[in-house]
This record gives C-alpha cells, sequence and structure tokens, in this order.
C-alpha cells in the first residue's frame, strides 16, 4: 500500500532540486496538502467515484499520480523522476557528503523561503541529516522579509517546541545576518548570543572598491557573534541576476578568517556556487574552516549539498575542515568558543 501523499511530496521534491519550474512544484504540493485535509475514507470514495478533481489543487497529472499510487504502483510521474534524480559524483565529493550531518544554512517562509521549519526540518531527516540551522534573513533586508528581533524570538519558541518533537534531530537556531557597510552585524547583539550559529552575509554595496569590502568583511569576522562567512563574493553566474564578484583581497579575508576560526561557506546554490575554486582553493590552502551549505529556500534544494560537496573535494578541502561535518554537540562547541576571549 503506497502513500498517495508522500508520493505527491517526493514528485514535488525531486521537481525542486532538479530546479524545475515552480508552477510544477506548486501543482504537486497542493495536491499533497489538499488530500492531508480530506476526512477519512473521502479519498478511497472520491477516487471510486471519479471526483477527485473537483477538489481544489487536483488536475490530471496529480490525478493520475494519486490513483496509482492507491492501485499500490509507483506513479509514472515519479518513477521517471527518480531514475533521473541523481548523477555521477567522484568518489572523494561522495565520501564528504556522507560525512556532512547538517546543513548551516536553511531558510523558511518566515522570511523568503517557501515552507515551514517543520517541513525543512522533516527533509532534512530524510536527507540524513542530525540537524539543520535555520538563517532566515535579518532585519534589514526588507526585500526578503527579514526578521525584526521580535520575529526572531518568536521563531526561536517555535524551534523549541519543534524540538521536543522531533528528537533526536536537531534543528539548531540562527539567522543569515546582513554585514552592514562598516562591518556591523545587523542583529541586537544581545539577541545574535542566543543564536547556535550565525552566518553573516553581504547583500548591500555589492560594488564597493576592494579596500572598503574588505575592511568590511574582517570586521564582521572578528565580531564575536559570527561564525560562518556566508557566499564571500556575492557573485550570481546565472539567471536574470547575474552578476560579477566583489572586489575584495581574499589573503587578507582568508587570513582573519583562521586567525579567528570562523568558516568560509561553499554555497551550494547552482547560481550561486561561491566562492569561486580558484577563491575557495586559496581558503583551504589559508587554513579557514569551511561550510558545505545548501541556501535552501525550499525543501528540494536541501538536495543542493552535492554541489558543494564536488567543489570542497575538487579543491582540496577534507572532512576535519568541514565544519558541518561535526556533530551538534561539537559544532555548538565551536561556535560557542568565538564569544570567548582570544587565549
Amino acid at each position: 500500500m503506497r502513500d498517495p501523499i508522500a508520493d505527491l511530496q517526493r514528485i514535488a521534491f525531486l521537481l525542486e532540486s532538479a530546479q524545475e519550474p515552480s508552477y510544477r512544484v506548486r501543482a504537486f504540493r497542493s495536491a499533497a496538502s489538499t488530500l492531508g485535509r480530506m476526512e477519512s475514507g473521502e479519498l478511497a470514495r472520491r477516487a471510486g467515484a471519479g471526483t477527485l478533481r473537483e477538489l481544489p489543487g487536483i488536475g490530471e497529472v496529480t490525478e493520475r499520480t494519486i490513483l496509482e499510487s492507491l492501485r499500490g504502483e509507483e506513479p509514472v510521474y515519479l518513477r521517471r523522476l527518480e531514475s533521473t534524480e541523481g548523477r555521477p559524483m567522484a568518489e572523494g565529493a561522495a565520501e564528504l557528503r556522507a560525512a556532512l550531518r547538517g546543513d548551516c544554512h536553511v531558510h523558511t517562509e518566515a522570511s523568503d523561503g517557501s515552507a515551514p521549519i517543520r517541513e525543512m526540518a522533516e527533509v532534512a531527516i530524510e536527507l540524513g541529516h542530525a540537524y539543520a540551522v535555520i538563517t532566515d534573513h535579518s532585519p534589514r533586508l526588507t526585500v526578503a522579509n527579514g526578521l525584526s528581533p521580535q520575529r526572531l524570538l518568536a521563531q526561536l519558541d517555535e524551534i523549541e517546541r519543534l524540538n521536543a518533537e522531533l528528537a533526536p534531530f536537531r534543528i539548531l537556531t540562527g539567522v543569515e545576518v546582513d554585514i552592514n557597510e562598516d562591518g556591523s552585524l545587523d542583529q541586537e547583539p544581545e539577541l545574535l548570543s542566543r543564536l547556535d550559529v550565525v552566518v553573516g552575509s553581504v547583500h548591500s554595496a555589492l560594488r564597493s572598491e576592494a579596500r572598503a569590502m574588505t575592511v568590511r568583511m574582517v570586521t564582521a569576522l572578528a565580531n564575536p557573534h559570527l561564525d560562518i562567512l556566508g557566499h564571500c563574493t556575492g557573485r550570481m553566474v546565472t539567471g536574470k541576476r547575474k552578476r560579477p564578484e566583489s572586489a575584495f583581497d581574499p589573503e587578507i579575508v582568508f587570513a582573519a578568517a583562521a586567525r579567528f576560526d570562523k568558516a568560509i561557506e561553499i554555497n551550494s546554490r547552482p547560481e550561486r556556487l561561491d566562492p569561486p575554486k580558484r577563491l575557495l582553493r586559496m581558503a583551504i590552502e589559508s587554513g579557514c574552516r569551511v561550510a558545505i551549505d545548501s541556501d535552501a529556500h525550499a525543501p528540494g534544494q536541501m538536495a543542493w549539498l552535492v554541489n558543494g560537496c564536488e567543489r570542497a573535494f575538487l579543491t582540496g578541502a577534507t572532512a576535519p575542515m568541514i565544519v558541518n561535518t561535526l556533530d551538534v554537540d561539537a559544532l555548538l562547541e565551536w561556535t560557542a568558543s568565538h564569544e570567548r576571549p582570544a587565549s
């Protein structure tokens, strides 16, 4: 007996991870949501009477998928996607992917993501992770519905409730905080000190001259609240928002990251793939830790970690230098160490 809701959700996940158009993803996710609201026995009755398409969100393709699932068959649509889901990985990259214990950069519908915290956590569990860090945007990034201090506090309460239900899996608290032009972080310091993991990223004035950008990044890296420097060049390599790398002195920035024991993010989003391999290789040779992150804004995008693993392998990264190969206690010990005075 197959679960039609699970089949619909799996199709949506695979479509999302393959970067298919969002309307296709929504069609299957909407159909799954409709089935989830039905009373016991209603699905079987409607399937028998041929009235499934009277329901909102059920169309020809989703109806066919549901009926195949109810018959105990793997839906044709799902079978086709499953057969083309993966692509071969170099052995070393596959070993790095297997070593990852979690994802340190995940967005939800609270800012500019498309799914609630619970759904992102459940996908992380399906991927075999032990934890996921929720890193919605900070207030300054209004275009991404950044969280005010009050909204972030409410999110912390929600995460606490969910952790009681999902244990032993851990949802870790976090933020993708904007790095302001002066290098300060766009959130109240007291609130940042309460978070498990803080990712800091530059989202504005990306065309600043190199010296100013270098000072900006180094100032942020020296901040005891910051743990991971996100998508450091800000580049976009595909899509309508395509843009070049920001200019900065990578030797100085990576030396600062190594000095303060902060991580450089390997951003796995296909349109970012940031930093470029020449800079990632330099960061690794400088002794920096790295974090392989999905920067997922939707459930299926959490599978993009493979992109980062391939780039990490190609540039010489090993599992011990990747912070999200640490178990949750070791990860939290590392982030907590940043708020202690340097010896």
